[in-house]
């Protein structure tokens, strides 16, 4: 389609809404991904900068999540330049996504939208080794650990010194400081996603943000688990507003050039660039676009095909990874 027809359907979409919108793909192309990230506000300042001083602004986000601090930071800052913000979600905005359109006045969804639970999974430095990549750690879920305690101590009913030698066993394969993070992170999510929901102009009663926080933190129980408009509508209590026929297929369009120009469907595989030699490659895998511009996060490397008997082995190297403004 291109940015000419791109600009269009955002124009469009403008219209229809009384906005300003800006787009927002971190890619999810296997082998080649990226996600929410702090980089992104110097990306969204600049665009926010040069947008008209409309009284709302529409966020077409596209995610599979990424750091949960940035949500908070960047619903701050559009937050800065409008009174109204709001989140169109045509396919996936899970995770920090949906941390994000806990910070929106209204969440748009067409029938393909989802959102996702806000439970993270933790790394550091004491996290269990992968066994399967000794350089590697296994994340931890932050609902797994609970999960695994509330099995110990609801279902199976053991009483509190029981507990406390279940509770000494999961030390022993998790590190006592790597569970103490996990047990922030729980605190901070529930923190972040409770600040969020202040921001909205209409004030949600504090029951009715309990809910919501409990909802998508405890009562998920599996973190790809997708909530669907009417569940996150009708059962969790979020602003979710459905567009109509026309406007939902502008938008669905939108993302779906976005995809098509990223190739999210399509894994990333070096032997497309190169089957013998050594080649330079740059490879858009997410985009920050409005009106007044385009910024994509770019993967810069080499693949070189080097002949090994029979087949040839394919090395990659990424050489720089970041945003990059093209106009």
């Amino acid at each position: 389609m291109g940015r000419r027809q791109r600009m269009e359907l955002i124009t469009e979409i403008g219209r229809r809404r009384n906005s300003a919108v800006i787009c927002y793909i971190t890619g999810d192309r296997e082998n080649l991904s990226t996600r929410i990230a702090p980089d992104v506000l110097p990306v969204f300042y600049r665009h926010l900068e040069m947008l008209p001083g409309l009284q709302r602004i529409d966020l077409l986000l596209y995610t599979r999540g990424g750091d949960v601090i940035t949500p908070w930071r960047l619903v701050q800052l559009i937050r800065e330049y409008t009174p109204e913000f709001c989140v169109l979600v045509p396919h996936r905005a899970y995770s920090a996504g949906t941390l994000i359109c806990l910070g929106a006045d209204e969440i748009l969804m067409g029938r393909m939208g989802e959102l996702g639970p806000i439970d993270p999974s933790v790394i550091n430095a004491y996290n269990p080794l992968d066994p399967c990549n000794p350089s590697a750690r296994v994340p931890v879920n932050i609902e797994d650990v609970y999960s695994f305690l509330s099995l110990a101590g609801e279902a199976a009913g053991l009483d509190a010194e029981a507990l406390a030698r279940v509770f000494y066993l999961l030390a022993e394969k998790i590190h006592p400081l790597a569970l103490g993070n996990v047990h922030r992170n729980y605190l901070l999510i529930r923190s972040l996603a409770n600040k969020l929901l202040a921001l909205r102009r209409c004030s949600l009663c504090r029951e009715n943000v309990q809910r919501i926080v409990d909802y998508l933190t405890e009562k998920l129980y599996a973190h790809n688990y997708t909530i669907t408009r009417r569940e996150a509508a009708e059962e969790i209590g979020l602003p979710v507003h459905f567009p109509d026929r026309e406007l939902e297929k502008i938008i669905w369009s939108l993302y779906d050039d976005f995809a098509r120009e990223l190739q999210l469907a399509d894994p990333f595989d070096p032997k497309d660039i190169s089957a013998a030699g050594r080649v330079e490659f740059n490879v858009p895998a997410g985009v920050v676009e409005s009106l007044y511009g385009r910024d994509y996060f770019i993967y810069s490397g080499v693949v070189e095909a080097k002949p090994y008997n029979e087949d040839s082995q394919i090395n990659v190297d990424i050489l720089k990874q970041g945003w990059h403004t093209v106009d």
